[in-house]
């Protein structure tokens, strides 16, 4: 239904002026969105054990952790990740995407203008005469938001952009922890290199030393081969060592966005591995859930949903639009800009979905399912990151209790060898106990080699799980325009 008036004078303006006035009054429809409060345990089911405290980090510490191993190289690394890594461009991308869609949703808040011209010649075969036709105007139209539709799509634009603004601290969390560990990886197999290099020395100078006292008949065959087999069963472990330290090397490269093989150069030399502090402080669990950005992301989708049920409800609601035109029609382009030739008009339509078999309340209950689904969704991310610190947590804990373990076993083993060779050089006892504790010092010094990086890898995960890093790595990689 379309009610145009052609004069704004008189009494025939009225009814439009009552008729808007009286619809300005009706409310946005639909549900108005409420956080869920986080239902967060008051402590950590874990034990504070192995260097962890509960109360609540320092306040650089979880926003700068990777400076608390105090390894310039791991530093770098993480910065120019930040600053190469596709998998974040791709995050920034779908911020600035999310941008325009907002702006696209605030756009039709706002009334349209549009300008059109005309010029036409028409005929009949009948008659040689020709006619014209030409004609130039505005239109304008302006749809009234009375109800909220334009209102919750916006709601529910702006609540996305945050959404993916988080999903882009997100990738920063994670790309942190990933350069980390990477990194981690690489100078764990330089240490077990070190180690079974160290070891295969040993046992080179035992095999030539057996066979010089076989060759002076002080020892026989089968202690020759006995020291060989140990000396290849050592030797062969070198290529999957190799094999992971240039794949660490490879993927190292890739996160920092560069080609396989650019940082070979760059960290051939071995370096140790960095330690874990002394102590870490971990916080509170409802601490770690307001910092994670998958839990601020999942609420946000939340929200988004829940403005979405809303522009659905509108939807029974009729659409009122004002609209205005001025022009100017003549039948000769000479004519065109004379007063006589112009033409407005102005007024109020509306339209009211009266029959369509139950589609509009279908779509309201899908919106507001899709809204459920979004509830459990950032509920199950709650769970998820509760999960993952307590997981962090206890292998940090237990993983440091293993190295002191290992330590001690690697310092038995190393004084059981000593032994061992003596009493084999004074022929109190045979070579296989020699080759025993060879092979149990490598064991151990090799897991302790392993479980060195562990303790710090593991540190890593944890401050990942706790979310830390993004504050610090987003402020340096500003998103352009974010406050539009």
């Amino acid at each position: 239904m379309i009610l145009h008036h052609e004069r704004l004078r008189g009494l025939g303006t009225l009814p439009l002026l009552l008729a808007v006035l009286w619809l300005t009054g009706c409310a946005t429809v639909g549900p108005d969105y409420v956080e869920p409060e986080i239902a967060a345990p008051p402590a950590w089911h874990s034990p504070m054990t192995g260097g962890l405290q509960g109360p609540a980090q320092q306040a650089g510490e979880l926003a700068e952790w990777w400076k608390v191993f105090q390894d310039p190289e791991l530093s770098g690394l993480i910065d120019r990740a930040v600053k190469g890594n596709p998998d974040l461009k791709s995050a920034q991308s779908k911020v600035r995407e999310s941008r325009a869609r907002r702006g696209i949703s605030s756009a039709e808040r706002f009334p349209t203008l549009s300008a059109s011209g005309s010029a036409r010649k028409s005929g009949d075969s009948d008659s040689p005469r020709e006619n014209e036709l030409y004609s130039a105007g505005f239109d304008a139209a302006w749809e009234l938001d009375l109800f909220g539709r334009a209102q919750r799509s916006l709601e529910a634009a702006e609540a996305n952009l945050q959404a993916s603004r988080e999903n882009f601290h997100d990738v920063l969390v994670s790309l942190a922890a990933e350069t980390a560990l990477n990194y981690l990886e690489l100078r764990s197999y330089q240490n077990k290199l070190a180690v079974t290099e160290k070891n295969l020395k040993a046992q080179e100078e035992t095999y030539q030393l057996v066979q010089w006292r076989n060759q002076a008949g002080l020892s026989d065959d089968l202690t020759v081969q006995q020291a060989r087999y140990s000396l290849e069963s050592t030797r062969a472990s070198l290529p999957g060592l190799r094999s992971g330290l240039e794949a660490a090397m490879n993927r190292l490269a890739v996160l920092l966005g560069e080609q396989p093989g650019r940082l070979h150069e760059e960290l051939s030399e071995a370096g140790p591995i960095p330690a874990a502090p002394v102590l870490v402080a971990v916080g509170v669990p409802a601490e770690a859930l307001r910092q994670r950005p998958d839990v601020r992301k999942a609420e946000r989708q939340l929200a988004a949903q829940t403005a979405q049920v809303g522009a659905a409800t509108a939807d029974l609601y009729p659409r009122f639009s004002l609209g205005g035109s001025i022009g100017l029609e003549a039948l000769t382009f000479d004519s065109l800009l004379s007063a006589a030739t112009r033409t407005w008009s102005y007024g109020l339509s509306f339209s009211w979905p009266i029959f369509k078999a139950g589609a509009i309340r279908q779509n309201i209950k899908v919106q507001s399912e899709l809204q459920e689904q979004a509830l459990i969704a950032y509920e199950s991310t709650v769970l998820d990151a509760l999960e993952e610190v307590e997981n962090a947590l206890t292998a940090y804990a237990q993983e440091q209790l293993r190295r002191e373990s290992l330590q001690s076993a690697a310092e038995a083993a190393g004084q059981a060898l000593a032994l061992a060779r003596n009493k084999y050089d004074a022929g109190i006892s045979d070579f296989s106990s020699v080759l025993d504790a060879q092979r149990s010092l490598f064991s151990f010094e090799s897991q302790l080699a392993d479980s060195e990086g562990a303790v710090s890898s593991n540190l890593v995960r944890l401050y990942k799980a706790l979310g830390g890093g993004w504050t610090t790595l987003a402020a340096e990689t500003p998103l352009e325009n974010q406050g539009n």
